[in-house]
């Protein structure tokens, strides 16, 4: 396994669990890309918009399997994940973001996903901290969220229990396999030979060098920023998680209230800018004044792994190497129908049917449905 991210690590458990011998193979640490990075949204009603209709029932599919795989994961690692239900509340402010919340609101009820149009007074009963002038809202009930700090650890606690190695500060610089043949793995630390290799490096995915270069995959980093704040008993905090076009609000079991994300096409640039958390806190402020009271707890950035239709890759290349990234902001949804598609894929040779509309081929097919229109 390549990658120690969320996705690494999820399909690295299970396949553990069904009795392979795991190793985990990190260019950092653990979650250090865009895991430990990220909001914990499992929210696929309120974030379904045009263009997302391949993604929603893969999405739908994740959330379905995220009370089991909560389960089984707190039993593996005895560590609660602060799994929360109680929905997203999408709100508006003025005329112009209404029409743009009801176009949204018509293609999720068009999608038959769950979601209701709340008025403004309706939204601030739900949130009673909320401006006065939040204008409506669309709740969208069976969205959930975690925390990502708390499910990273439980992962490489099961993973570990499970007897996964995980092997971090090793960065791999190329993979080689060719048909039937142990695979070959060129890493900052010599040469590792492994039966599968699979490929779970997140926004790193689509770097030269790692594979060949006809099979350089259509993933590249969107930056996001995000921090956290401290709630108490006097500021008060959300119920649930609340959105605008430019913000989302979580709010997390141990007090702090996480705004995210700005999204930055401007590849590997690390670091927090004070354009990015004035940003998120103006946003915020826009429609929770009462975060001008808390304090700032922690600020960070990671890097959304993103594909060229911002939905995941799950395939195996003609070289046997087995990929799977891509999620883009979408990865804690998706990580149970990943791994368990991934596992099944290595113990039966086929994907599931939920997870085959997410190969390489769309893109190629994409392109040439291109190229047609552009000849007509």
């Amino acid at each position: 396994m390549v990658g120690g991210g969320l996705i690494g690590l999820s399909i690295a458990w299970r396949l553990a669990k069904a009795g392979r011998s795991v190793t985990v193979i990190e260019r950092g640490t653990v979650g250090a890309g865009a895991s430990l990075a990220a909001t914990g949204m499992l929210a696929p009603a309120a974030e379904h918009e045009p263009g997302s209709d391949l993604l929603l029932p893969l999405a739908l599919d994740s959330l379905r399997r995220w009370p089991e795989f909560r389960d089984e994961l707190q039993a593996d690692a005895g560590i609660a994940i602060d799994y929360r239900e109680g929905g997203t509340l999408v709100l508006a402010i003025g005329r112009d973001e209404v029409e743009r919340l009801r176009f949204r609101f018509d293609l999720q009820k068009r999608a038959g996903v769950a979601a209701e149009w709340v008025s403004g007074p309706e939204a601030r009963l739900r949130e009673p901290l909320l401006r006065p002038n939040v204008s409506a809202g669309i709740h969208c009930p069976l969205d959930a969220q975690v925390d990502p700090r708390l499910v990273m650890q439980s992962l490489v606690g099961a993973c570990e229990k499970a007897g996964v190695r995980i092997v971090e500060r090793c960065a791999v610089r190329h993979v080689m396999m060719s048909g039937s043949s142990p695979g070959l793995l060129e890493t900052s630390r010599g040469t590792l030979r492994a039966d599968t290799v699979i490929l779970a490096t997140g926004a790193w995915s689509g770097e030269g060098g790692l594979l060949p270069d006809f099979q350089i995959l259509p993933v590249r980093p969107l930056k996001g920023q995000s921090l956290a704040l401290k709630t108490t008993r006097r500021t008060g905090t959300l119920s649930s998680m609340v959105w605008t076009d430019q913000i989302h609000m979580a709010p997390k079991g141990d007090g702090t209230l996480i705004l995210g994300a700005t999204v930055e096409d401007c590849g590997f640039r690390e670091g927090v800018t004070a354009g990015g958390l004035f940003a998120l806190l103006e946003s915020a402020r826009r429609v929770l004044p009462g975060i001008e009271e808390m304090e700032v707890e922690a600020v960070w950035s990671g890097f959304r792994p993103t594909s060229d239709d911002d939905a995941p890759i799950i395939d195996v290349l003609p070289n046997g190497v087995i990929v799977a990234t891509g999620h883009h902001r979408n990865g804690y949804l998706l990580a149970p129908s990943t791994a368990y598609a991934v596992a099944e894929l290595v113990e039966r040779g086929s994907l599931p049917d939920y997870a085959r509309g997410f190969g390489l081929g769309r893109f190629a097919q994409a392109s040439q449905a291109e190229q047609q229109r552009a000849r007509a």
